[in-house]
């Protein structure tokens, strides 16, 4: 099985260190992976924005940058679903409809693979005695549909205690361009989240999507609070133990 990885905007600038835990999770399974150059922006900021014509070109590109890939795995539920988005923007007639359905269909958020591709739920990880909670980010939620994978994934870290977030299903107030446009409403809205993250005792603050973890894990650093924020993929590549891995691997991947 050979996977390509969606690096994403935010990751490339902000956490690079996650999508090295990325790879190694894969590579431990023995997976191929590769990371396509010609991969850019998902345009999803411009799309969102109403410049539809215009985020064509960078649309394309990535269609483009992924035809000749097995499986697309993205760090960010946000950026793997607006993949999933792709074929609603062609005509029937667009040479690149298809081009976009095969992307569409071939492209999963990291844990949403794990769990759903290869059936996996314990990925060997081990934390000692650390309470943690988790944010559950609205693009992967009402986007992609996935609303288990990563609580399956972290009930099975050895160590880890995952305290019930209040208001799950609150926003963190990013929503991409959102913060910029209405600053006041993201501001209230970090605020609210961030309360009910304190409220848990949690010393770790976990997701899947790093631009909600870069937003709320700001607004916690402005505020003096000593809350790691860690991306989900940093949690599954800790204190990894290797026999633990190969106890639960599903031969049907293994082969594949």
């Amino acid at each position: 099985m050979k996977v390509s990885i969606f690096s994403t905007c935010v990751m490339d600038l902000m956490f690079p260190q996650v999508g090295i835990a990325m790879v190694e999770v894969l590579e431990r399974l023995g997976i191929e992976t590769d990371l396509p150059e010609e991969q850019i922006c998902c345009g999803q900021p411009t799309y969102n924005s109403g410049l539809v014509k215009e985020s064509m070109p960078t649309i394309k590109n990535q269609i483009d940058a992924f035809e000749s890939s097995d499986y697309v795995v993205g760090i960010a539920g946000s950026c793997s679903g607006m993949f999933t988005e792709y074929p609603h923007m062609f005509d029937e007639n667009d040479p690149y409809k298809q081009k976009a359905i095969d992307l569409a269909n071939k492209s999963y958020e990291f844990t949403q693979f794990l769990y759903r591709v290869l059936g996996l739920e314990d990925l060997g990880a081990t934390f000692n005695g650390e309470k943690a909670t988790y944010h559950r980010s609205c693009h992967m939620t009402r986007i992609l549909g996935e609303r288990e994978a990563p609580f399956i994934l972290l009930d099975k870290v050895k160590g880890l205690e995952v305290l019930s977030l209040p208001h799950l299903e609150n926003c963190c107030g990013f929503g991409g361009t959102f913060s910029v446009k209405s600053p006041e409403i993201s501001e209230m809205m970090v605020t609210e989240k961030t309360n009910d993250i304190l409220s848990t005792g949690a010393e770790i603050l976990i997701s899947a999507d790093l631009g909600c973890l870069m937003n709320i894990g700001g607004k916690l650093n402005r505020e003096g609070k000593k809350i790691r924020v860690m991306h989900i993929a940093e949690i599954l590549n800790t204190n990894v133990d290797l026999e633990r891995i190969d106890a639960v691997k599903n031969p049907a991947f293994i082969k594949a």
